[in-house]
């Protein structure tokens, strides 16, 4: 038996004041929908989530402020941790992932215990 490890894959995309059409809605869906079935057909999904849009930064001075974090015009819209046998495979499972045809990107990182 091949032993595997979890990878954590951070989707990002760049926010626009454009709202998608239902039609648009409906294909991203089927798209993401198929894009986590076969992972999950795999046998390789442990979980994923889509972070809403509300929320506060905290910074090391207590202060907080509204909103999420931006950098490189790019927020974190949600993640996926999977098993896979390597870097290489975990990769290659999210060159498929539907925010790359969105002009978005997925970084793929390990994941250590606490």
């Amino acid at each position: 038996m091949t032993q595997t490890k979890e990878f954590m894959l951070l989707f990002r995309f760049e926010p626009g004041n454009e709202q998608p059409t239902p039609e648009q809605l409906q294909e991203m869906q089927k798209q993401w929908g198929e894009f986590i079935g076969t992972i999950a057909m795999q046998g390789k999904l442990v979980n994923t989530y889509q972070l809403g849009f509300e929320g506060k930064k905290i910074f090391a001075d207590q202060s907080t402020e509204e909103g999420f974090h931006v950098a490189e015009k790019q927020m974190v819209a949600g993640n996926m941790v999977l098993k896979a046998e390597s870097m290489e495979v975990a990769t290659e499972l999210a060159k498929k992932c539907p925010i790359l045809f969105m002009g978005g990107t997925v970084e793929v990182r390990t994941i250590n215990p606490m």
